[in-house]
């Protein structure tokens, strides 16, 4: 069995109030739009320790700063399609 993708979203007030709320519904509707959910562990962590560079999003250990919902597409087209 492959392994699942990790993903992990700040939700700390800095985060979250500057865009990992909108990020969240976004990857959430991601993985289910391209039946992603069995394939990944998403969860989300209180504050990643990286306020001004935020928002953070980590995936398998890669830790993407200053994310947006355009960042974030390409980041999540590149991480599924090269699996």
């Amino acid at each position: 069995m492959a392994e699942k993708t990790n993903i992990s979203i700040c939700l700390g007030s800095s985060c979250f109030a500057h865009g990992n709320n909108i990020n969240l519904k976004f990857i959430q509707d991601y993985l289910k739009e391209n039946n992603l959910n069995a394939d990944v562990d998403f969860k989300g962590q209180l504050c990643s320790g990286l306020c001004g560079e935020g928002p953070i999003v980590t995936i398998n250990d890669e830790v993407y700063k200053g994310v947006d919902k355009i960042k974030l597409a390409e980041i999540l087209d590149k991480t599924f399609k090269h699996q």
